[in-house]
């Protein structure tokens, strides 16, 4: 009998501390009605500014961040230039294939207010840097190629702005390299109507020579090089990819 009542006394005095604090709180907030306003908004505004974001993307480059963690730097369709924070390369799911230069994939990505670089969440391969089926002295060449492309575009294209028509050129550049029987002159031939869709073209009554094609090996290169500097005169800051030498090299 004694337990009993002991029991029904504990219980009591639980329902009677709830009732206390839940006044207090109420309390609380009445007399700081801002306050909670405030927490409110602060919690609403947050959850309206974080969001997922799903876009066509052109791998540029990708950079080791930490044991865990890479730095994927891209050209998206909607957004431009992007870097997105990805965890788990080399695992099954994101095979570091995935994000070989100039590789063609879509994205879904964490954006948060209090993150200055978005996570990475999903990615699905659209366009692979490397045909599987090619044969090799194709493949050395095409990797050749993108990669050149790809640390032209990184140095290049730097501001997060979106630009559809820029990202649909470079979209039919990729499908032209896929194909093209004169891997050769793709890239001379790419400078040429990109330097046009960054805003300089190349005059042809000014520097006739920059419109030509390439015939020969050494022809080639000496383009290629004119090509390069003719960049360095228009872009600030701008730097000859160094793997204009391995470029060189292969098609030699």
């Amino acid at each position: 009998m004694l337990f009993a009542i002991a029991v029904k006394r504990k219980k009591r005095a639980k329902v009677l501390l709830f009732s206390e604090l839940t006044k207090l709180f109420c309390i609380f907030f009445y007399f700081n009605a801002d306050y909670s306003k405030k927490m409110l908004y602060f919690c609403t505004q947050n959850a309206k500014k974080r969001m997922l974001i799903t876009t066509k993307a052109i791998v540029l480059n990708l950079q080791r961040h930490s044991d865990r963690s890479h730095i994927l730097h891209t050209y998206t369709q909607h957004s431009g230039r992007i870097n997105f924070l990805v965890y788990g390369v080399g695992s099954k799911k994101k095979s570091a294939a995935l994000y070989a230069p100039l590789s063609l994939i879509e994205i879904t990505a964490d954006i948060r207010p209090d993150r200055s670089i978005p996570t990475l969440k999903e990615a699905r391969l659209l366009r692979a840097a490397n045909s599987p089926n090619a044969a090799l002295v194709t493949q050395l060449k095409s990797n050749a190629v993108s990669l050149f492309l790809a640390e032209l575009l990184y140095g290049t294209l730097r501001h997060p702005m979106p630009d559809e028509t820029m990202f649909h050129f470079l979209e039919n550049a990729l499908s032209v390299l896929d194909t093209t029987t004169a891997l050769e002159n793709f890239h001379t031939s790419f400078l040429m109507d990109f330097a046009a869709a960054l805003g300089f073209a190349i005059d042809e009554k000014e520097h006739p020579a920059l419109l030509r094609v390439p015939v020969s090996r050494a022809d080639r290169q000496l383009l290629l090089r004119q090509l390069c500097d003719y960049y360095a005169l228009h872009l600030d800051d701008f730097r000859t990819p160094l793997s204009l030498d391995v470029l060189i090299e292969v098609f030699d």
